[in-house]
């Protein structure tokens, strides 16, 4: 123990003797723990645990010791009987360690389970080598590694390191991990040492993805736009083929996309890929790019609209790895007496790439595309979006196609600017190692604003049984489904209807809204009997209720009858992103 221990008033170890000390384990966080000590004396014997700090254990005045885990710590135990004499226990420690214990057995029994296998390197000739594998067990298993088979007889240790690296390090490598309950070994890895000329360019990855896209295109003040629901949509499923957390929002007022934006940025961390996307009205003014709100006066000023560099810099501030935004807007400025918002100018940032649909000012179209409408820009980029290129490269291959598309020759051309300093993509791999803490909280709040209500079945009165289901077409667009499962004995021409409380619009009703827009949006639906859009989530102050309304002939009485029942789904998706 650190300092003096607790003082007894006499020692006569003789007269106790410890017949089984505690032992070390290695456990995940919020794992129970039992240590035990076992003693001999004369009389009652009485036990208080310690830990490193000299602090008594609350409880500890036991021979068992249980605990939750909850970080690495030392502890001892004290024993002693009525005739002053005690003796202490050996030291022992747990190990508690922050990391995926997904496969951990529901019943474990403390068995060696290996939560981190080693990596295969390529290291230069002269560098270090490091690798690592980490177990849970109880008691604490021991290590052993291997290289071409033979034990290295100094490398015991959860961590093999050679510091300088020569072709005879070189080789296969494993370990043994066991304790007295089992052995278990590692899966072999390859250590290949090359001279400076062979090494291969590293592999760049990401702690975490997350992409923020808004669409706005219904207007209070301003001309509607069509492209941007489907823009959003169609990116979004491509953005989570690429192991992306994507919120898609549409029609929000300034206030709501301040709110997103704060979120969106508080999901960033180091070494996160942050990616922010827009469709919809947009201007430029001295060299800073605003998003039209939709509910922006006319005309508008730049306090109406978001600022584009504020939101890079709220995603610098974040330490991203990769910092994308992604302007599919207009940027000429119409409004020549306002005066640009203040911002202080950026410092500099590697790794950020601004992707603009247009120069500046100058105008972005949307066109009809096969039945539906589509920004030009956000045609081209998700053509190539899923390509495993640089980031810029793959922009500039939108930019190409883009200039060849003789609907907007000599109207409109790509921009791209990027303070790229190292060969990212979008596509680049996503490894957590080291930063499972943050990716918890980021699952948490990702949870919470991604959860469906559940699927209902209701039973009314006349024995029919109705199916309530849900989806999402966008973080704030929930679609309800009602299907008639079975018909009552006395009932016939069955049919359902649904409405909501309080009532939602439906942005996609309004008139030149297409066919085949909604044909795409809902045609993961299994022929519901009714379908109810439920739009603008964010707006809701309370919980969101749907009511069911089953009509139905009886074929006793000849008449049309009616039964209701309403379902409470809370405040689904996106009303806790922006509580």
């Amino acid at each position: 123990m650190t300092g003096s221990r607790p003082k007894p008033c006499r020692i006569m170890i003789s007269e106790i003797v410890i017949v089984r000390h505690p032992v070390s384990v290695c456990v995940p966080v919020n794992h129970k723990v039992t240590l035990s000590v076992r003693a001999e004396g004369t009389g009652i014997l009485n036990y208080q645990w310690f830990t490193d700090d000299e602090q008594e254990v609350c409880g500890g005045t036991e021979a068992d010791l249980t605990i939750r885990a909850k970080k690495t710590q030392l502890y001892v135990c004290r024993v002693n009987d009525h005739f002053c004499n005690c003796v202490f226990s050996e030291w022992v420690k747990v190990k508690v360690l922050d990391i995926d214990k997904s496969g951990l057995p529901v019943h474990w029994q403390g068995e060696p389970h290996i939560a981190v296998n080693p990596k295969p390197q390529t290291v230069r000739e002269g560098k270090k080598v490091t690798l690592r594998c980490t177990a849970f067990g109880i008691p604490t298993p021991r290590y052993q590694w291997y290289r071409n088979g033979q034990p290295l007889l100094d490398k015991t240790g959860d961590t093999l390191q050679i510091d300088h690296a020569t072709a005879e390090h070189g080789g296969s490598y494993l370990c043994s991990i066991s304790n007295v309950l089992e052995e278990r070994w590692t899966e072999p890895v390859d250590v290949d040492i090359v001279q400076m000329d062979q090494l291969p360019p590293a592999v760049l990855t990401a702690t975490d993805k997350v992409a923020l896209l808004i669409g706005n295109l219904n207007y209070s003040n301003h001309p509607d736009l069509m492209a941007p629901i489907m823009d959003v949509h169609e990116l979004a499923n491509l953005l989570q083929q690429l192991g992306f957390r994507v919120v898609s929002l549409l029609d929000l007022t300034r206030d709501e996309m301040l709110a997103a934006i704060d979120k969106f940025t508080q999901l960033l961390d180091r070494g996160v890929y942050g990616l922010f996307y827009y469709a919809g009205h947009g201007y430029e003014h001295a060299g800073r790019n605003y998003l039209v709100a939709v509910d922006a006066p006319q005309p508008y000023r730049p306090e109406n609209c978001v600022c584009v560099q504020r939101i890079m810099l709220s995603m610098q501030k974040r330490h991203t790895a990769l910092s994308v935004i992604l302007l599919d807007t207009c940027r000429k400025w119409y409004n020549q007496d306002c005066i640009p918002s203040c911002i202080m100018p950026l410092g500099p940032s590697g790794n950020t790439v601004y992707g603009y649909a247009t120069c500046e000012d100058a105008e972005a179209f949307e066109v009809q595309d096969g039945g539906k409408s589509t920004g030009i820009f956000t045609k081209y980029l998700n053509a190539h979006i899923l390509q495993s290129d640089k980031v810029t490269h793959v922009l500039e291959k939108v930019s190409e196609d883009l200039g060849r598309d003789p609907l907007v020759t000599g109207k409109q051309v790509v921009e791209i600017k990027h303070t790229l300093k190292e060969p990212r993509s979008l596509a680049d791999p996503v490894r957590t190692t080291g930063h499972t803490r943050e990716l918890h909280l980021r699952d948490a709040c990702w949870r919470q604003a991604n959860e469906l209500p559940r699927k209902k079945s209701l039973m009314f009165l006349c024995r029919v049984e109705v199916e309530v289901s849900f989806s999402a077409m966008f973080s704030n667009v929930l679609v309800a489904f009602a299907t008639v499962k079975t018909t009552g004995p006395r009932t016939q021409d069955c049919t359902v209807t649904l409405s909501s409380i309080p009532p939602m619009e439906d942005i996609f009703s309004r008139p030149g809204r297409s066919e085949e827009m909604d044909s795409l949006l809902f045609k993961k639906s299994d022929n519901p009997d009714c379908t109810l859009r439920l739009c603008a989530l964010q707006k809701l102050k309370e919980s969101l209720v749907i009511r069911v309304d089953l009509h139905y002939t009886n074929t006793d009485s000849k008449l049309r009858q009616t039964e209701s029942q309403q379902v409470d789904i809370g405040k689904p998706l996106v009303l806790l992103y922006f509580s």
